[in-house]
């Protein structure tokens, strides 16, 4: 008697949209999870800004010393970002994450508490710390939870609160500051930061990835250097003396140097500038950040030119500049369909020309252009700025493979970070070299200065053609056989 013929297995289902990785519970809770510390951290990058004047007052300090308040959270964002990659992997991304949630909320409440200058600005640092581990943790869980087809969803998280997050801040702030007090711009963390720990320990694995994993603390001290030297360098032109300039750019390179040659007797840097090789990740993080540097001006630039050179006032100014958010959120809906029809390369370098249309467009302003077309000009600028920003975030982590992602989120984290502190002090350099001295800004300046940013995008084309059709073939869907590159 012959054996019944074996059933054949039922083919398997398509997963839903809300699958995301199998052994992920509720993807997309997860990334909303990530998206508000995303949110949480870039808006305390600007909410600052406009409470600068009461926090002065109350600190008996000056307008021109509270700089220090901003930029030592950034530099520290930037400083601490490689140490991310290595505790998510020695510790768990959980685990992490929460920790960088609690250190974040702590440094709010602290800075919140501040009595003088000096405690603020030490605060200020507690919580940039907690920052820079707290986004490159959150990028990498959710490059984990969802699978790669879904790598554009997935970036929409990331990449939104990134956009609206230093647009939003000033508003916020100003807001919080005129009603409340200043010090609600830091305590307005704390229910954020304890609802998100709550949700990760939850939601978010607790596997920890390589646990005898040992750390490069040498070469992550001769980064940390370089890069804040880069910073000071950025921060000072145009005020500090040429041969201090260019002592600190020799120092820098020379620092970024010595990474390179200590990179090469380790085999886990802590900032693999190695990933820098792999076409698809090198491409947008330096083509993708040299534009990012020029779409992140305007980010200072703009507000100053509606107010100096137009006679705006902060409101005014306030609620035209909020307009380049509200295209943000729908930008996805764009990237799928640009993505299929012209791949990476082709959506890149059109949004990469769209982006110096748009920073000439706003040298054209003038006391006689309408609001109407001013609003117009904003809401494209953020469209443009969305569309960049998202498509070369997406090409950078398409193509790495699972074992470097959380070195890849921790460089690809640090470099987009410089890219917003590097646009924001370009800004202020040309403003500085443009006026006359002694003299504030006027309408010919910042004109000047949005030409010269304009330059900045096209000069990222040739980057950008170097891509091939098969480069984020698991994204778009589309690997040409026989593409000659």
């Amino acid at each position: 008697m012959s054996a019944p013929p074996s059933q054949a297995p039922s083919p398997p289902s398509a997963p839903s949209p809300e699958a995301g990785v199998p052994g992920v519970r509720h993807p997309v809770l997860v990334a909303l999870v990530v998206a508000i510390a995303f949110l949480m951290e870039q808006l305390d990058a600007t909410i600052v800004t406009t409470a600068i004047p009461d926090m002065a007052h109350a600190l008996h300090t000056s307008a021109v010393d509270m700089n220090l308040a901003i930029s030592s959270y950034v530099l520290t964002l930037a400083v601490f970002i490689p140490l991310s990659g290595w505790f998510a992997d020695r510790f768990g991304a959980r685990r992490v994450f929460m920790a960088a949630l609690a250190l974040f909320t702590l440094g709010s409440v602290l800075c919140g508490a501040a009595q003088d200058f000096r405690m603020l600005v030490a605060t200020r640092v507690l919580q940039g710390l907690g920052g820079a581990m707290m986004t490159p943790v959150g990028r990498l869980i959710l490059l984990r939870s969802f699978p790669r087809s879904q790598l554009v969803r997935a970036m929409t998280y990331m990449i939104v609160p990134a956009i609206i997050g230093p647009v939003l801040g000033p508003p916020v702030g100003g807001y919080l500051s005129t009603y409340l007090s200043w010090r609600w711009i830091f305590y307005v963390n704390v229910p954020f930061g304890l609802l998100g720990m709550l949700l990760a320990w939850h939601l978010v694995s607790p596997r920890a990835e390589e646990p005898d994993a040992r750390f490069d603390f040498a070469g992550f001290a001769l980064f940390g250097c370089a890069v804040g030297m880069l910073q000071f360098v950025m921060e000072a032109f145009g005020r500090a003396r040429p041969a201090w300039l260019l002592a600190a750019s020799v120092a820098s390179v020379l620092l970024l140097l010595g990474v390179l040659r200590h990179n090469r007797a380790r085999e886990r840097p802590a900032v693999d500038l190695g990933l820098l090789r792999e076409r698809a990740f090198g491409v947008a993080t330096l083509a993708g950040g040299l534009c990012r540097v020029a779409m992140n001006a305007p980010v200072y630039l703009l507000p100053l030119m509606l107010q100096l050179g137009l006679g705006m006032s902060a409101v005014q100014s306030g609620s035209l500049t909020f307009l380049s958010a509200i295209s943000a959120p729908g930008i996805r809906v764009i990237i799928g369909p640009g993505l299929r029809r012209w791949g990476f390369r082709g959506l890149l370098m059109a949004s990469a020309v769209a982006c110096s249309c748009v920073l000439l467009g706003f040298s054209l302003v003038g006391p006689h252009t309408s609001r109407g077309l001013i609003a117009a000009m904003i809401v494209a600028y953020g469209a443009v700025r969305s569309t960049q920003f998202m498509s070369s975030n997406t090409l950078a982590y398409a193509d790495i493979p699972a074992d470097r992602l959380s070195r890849a989120t921790s460089l690809g984290g640090l470099l987009q970070q410089l890219t917003v502190s590097f646009g924001v002090a370009l800004g202020a350099a040309l403003l500085r070299l443009l006026a006359l001295r002694g003299l504030q800004p006027g309408l010919a300046q910042f004109h000047t200065a949005f030409m010269l940013l304009a330059l900045l995008p096209l000069l990222t084309l040739p980057g950008f053609l170097r891509l091939r059709a098969q480069d984020g073939a698991a994204v778009t869907g589309k690997a040409p056989a026989g593409d000659a590159g």
